[in-house]
């Protein structure tokens, strides 16, 4: 097996049923539940108009500038894929643009996160398939590889699974490792709840604001008049 080089499939990803039970939580509630330390950078920014990106991970790694691999991955997805590309956040020359992602939404992906750029994209926008991407340039890519399909990668030190769920929200991209998907979704799901009823006592009037001053003072703030 040559390394750099190679592609596997892989059959096993996060379930649809959770897939969907995500949709409805928020990015920055999920990353809340996570410590807070898993993102995908604050470079990788939606480029479609509107609508959260949830599904399973179809990884890719690729020599910036190349999308040899990454029209491969086209080929190979599942309806509901999101396909993940570690192009080391180059922005000399896109990745993909209104050509592939009009072979993309035949095979049904669900959508992109690509550590490069794209082009065309104000067709991107309007298309609206969810696509999360580092930049725009007009330069196209080469395809001449090499690159690696089905094996981890990692964007900005998140690291990244086959099968893996992916999420993204207008805050950003965050992965969540398949095996822990149901505890992340507890965890998050709680602090949405919570969110919501903070929400509904700061529009009554009604929130407690007092942990602010008991922070101050436990953390040794010196008043002065």
């Amino acid at each position: 097996m040559t390394i750099g080089f190679r592609i596997r499939n892989n059959t096993r990803k996060v379930a649809r049923e959770t897939v969907d039970r995500f949709r409805a939580v928020p990015v920055a509630n999920v990353s809340d539940s996570m410590s807070r330390i898993s993102a995908a950078g604050s470079r990788i920014r939606p480029m479609h108009r509107s609508g959260p990106l949830a599904g399973p991970a179809l990884t890719v790694k690729t020599r910036p500038g190349d999308n040899l691999m990454l029209h491969k991955a086209i080929d190979m997805a599942a309806p509901g894929d999101v396909i993940v590309v570690d192009a080391g956040g180059d922005l000399t020359n896109s990745l993909m643009g209104e050509l592939m992602l009009a072979h993309a939404i035949r095979r049904g992906v669900a959508g992109f996160v690509l550590d490069g750029a794209i082009r065309d994209s104000q067709t991107l926008f309007e298309r609206n398939v969810p696509v999360f991407a580092a930049g725009v340039t007009h330069r196209g890519p080469y395809r001449d590889g090499p690159g690696e399909i089905g094996f981890p990668i990692a964007i900005d030190g998140m690291v990244v699974e086959p099968g893996d769920l992916v999420l993204g929200d207008w805050d950003g991209i965050v992965v969540v490792p398949q095996d822990h998907a149901e505890t992340v979704y507890a965890a998050a799901k709680a602090k949405n709840e919570a969110e919501e009823s903070q929400m509904a006592a700061t529009e009554a009037g009604t929130v407690d604001r007092s942990w602010v001053d008991k922070a101050l003072e436990r953390l040794g703030c010196e008043f002065v008049d």
